[in-house]
């Protein structure tokens, strides 16, 4: 899936549109891009919030913390790359985090131009150098807390399509399951289960509006034994079928 284990292995730079778009918290080791085309997002970076509007970029750091909201009608570019791409700039701020995440820029930015390695680092370099001149840097402080959030969120990331229950996680982190619960439904401020239902139907929706895979198999890919329960799921969170939300423009 798109946000899924980046750092990027496979790929170093990956761009896609999305319309109309919300995607619960999450994190990954790539940098991330967010392009507002048009429309209006929400976006919460490390419990930050920024009102994103057309012509304004996210430039939200590895292993930052961060979700998006569409407000009434969205239309935006995601750029991930590697850290690697920009290596100069990742090793001197590799332990920093911006004051202030968000960009503005005249024009909309044209992806398909950016189809070389060459392309890409000089453009990349670029939104770094307007990163730089815009906002000062602060030292990255994490608490033991956080840090454990974070090995439950890449345990989801990395597991959402199987049997993911918190028994597993705390299992597979070795942490005690109630500790878990409590920690996490303290920092998330809602419980585990409900978290994975959001990720898993964000998952799905993207899967439902860029491949022709059925619904069945979207729900089985997104970690539903029970295509009951992933449409009851989908209704509550979307407040529509998934078949309604594909014919959505």
């Amino acid at each position: 899936m798109f946000f899924e284990k980046h750092g990027i292995e496979e790929e170093l730079f990956r761009s896609f549109p999305l319309k109309n778009y919300d995607f619960p918290l999450h994190f990954h080791r790539a940098y991330e891009l967010i392009f507002v085309n048009d429309g209006q997002l929400c976006v919460s970076i490390d419990q930050k919030e920024y009102l994103l509007k057309k012509n304004d970029i996210a430039f939200i750091f590895n292993n930052q913390m961060h979700e998006f909201k569409t407000i009434d009608h969205s239309e935006i570019t995601i750029i991930l790359f590697s850290p690697e791409l920009v290596g100069d700039f990742f090793m001197r701020f590799k332990d920093f985090i911006p004051n202030d995440n968000v960009l503005h820029f005249d024009g909309k930015v044209d992806v398909e131009k950016l189809n070389s390695i060459y392309s890409q680092k000089s453009f990349l370099y670029a939104v770094c150098a307007e990163l730089v001149n815009h906002t000062s840097f602060a030292a990255i402080k994490k608490s033991s807390q956080t840090k454990t959030l974070y090995k439950v969120l890449l345990y989801v990331e990395k597991n959402y399509a199987d049997n993911c229950t918190l028994k597993t996680v705390a299992k597979g982190l070795q942490y005690d399951y109630y500790y878990l619960s409590k920690l996490f439904t303290k920092l998330m401020n809602m419980n585990f289960t409900d978290y994975l239902n959001h990720y898993r139907i964000s998952q799905a929706c993207y899967l439902l509006k860029n491949t022709n895979k059925s619904i069945d198999e979207v729900a089985i890919n997104c970690g539903y034994d029970s295509l009951r329960t992933f449409h009851r799921n989908f209704r509550k969170i979307n407040s529509c079928s998934p078949k309604e939300y594909r014919r959505l423009d």
